[in-house]
């Protein structure tokens, strides 16, 4: 796929091998929380998903330093990021298209989108053929309250809690309250959703305040998902694992 990078390697590669354009932003600051979601189950497609051998977060350098800096902020205030996704390769997309297409595989859809059907999540926004992610400079992310209490477990098998309940009864993430959960496919996910509490509110206008101030701009569908505006490679679309 043109604008895809592509890397060639030769001989026996020891150390952990991504774009030399991304790093890991735990490198930056070791106190940023990554909750890796598609390298393990608890995701909409249930699964680890292709492109994923490693829980880590890679963003393009400047992207990296600007969270780097968010995260300052916010720790001084008592609270940390939490990263659920940062770069996607364009297989993980992929991935994605394929799995948006298979309408039997409803396995995820109690917890992750229990209102909207399979079919539509195209014309939704919620899936695309082409990501931001896959540039490098997109992160998805929530706010969690110090000292960080513990995140629930979740494997194959649990309850599917539907994502845009109440707090009480949604799954029992760290995050402070965001009125709904990570990649909830609802109208309550955007970010200025009508009819949010006022709690609710100002918890995702801490998160977004931050994020702007430090150059990211949200996607109005999700409350969770910003990218750098003076993003490096806005026309490069990778597709290396994340390793």
């Amino acid at each position: 796929m043109s604008g895809i990078f592509a890397l060639v390697l030769g001989g026996c590669a020891t150390a952990p091998i991504h774009p030399p354009e991304l790093v890991d932003v735990t490198t930056l600051n070791k106190s940023i929380v990554v909750e890796a979601r598609y390298f393990g189950h608890h995701n909409f497609l249930g699964r680890p998903v292709a492109g994923y051998r490693a829980g880590i977060c890679l963003l393009t350098k400047p992207a990296a330093e600007a969270l780097a800096k968010v995260q300052s902020e916010l720790v001084a205030k008592g609270y940390s990021l939490k990263v659920y996704d940062c770069y996607r390769p364009q297989k993980a997309v992929d991935d994605f298209v394929a799995w948006s297409e298979d309408v039997a595989d409803q396995k995820m859809k109690a917890e992750f989108y229990p209102r909207v059907d399979k079919k539509d999540a195209f014309r939704l926004g919620y899936i695309a053929f082409r990501s931001g992610h896959s540039r490098g400079s997109t992160v998805d992310l929530t706010v969690i309250k110090l000292p960080a209490s513990a995140n629930a477990g979740w494997k194959e098998g649990d309850k599917l809690l539907d994502c845009a309940a109440p707090r009480s009864q949604r799954f029992k993430d760290n995050s402070i309250d965001m009125g709904t959960g990570y990649d909830c496919f609802d109208d309550k996910a955007a970010t200025l959703s009508p009819g949010l509490g006022g709690k609710v509110m100002a918890n995702r206008l801490l998160l977004k305040q931050a994020m702007e101030k430090h150059g990211f701009e949200n996607y109005e569908k999700e409350w969770w998902h910003y990218t750098l505006k003076s993003e490096p490679y806005p026309d490069t679309f990778h597709n290396l694992d994340v390793q």
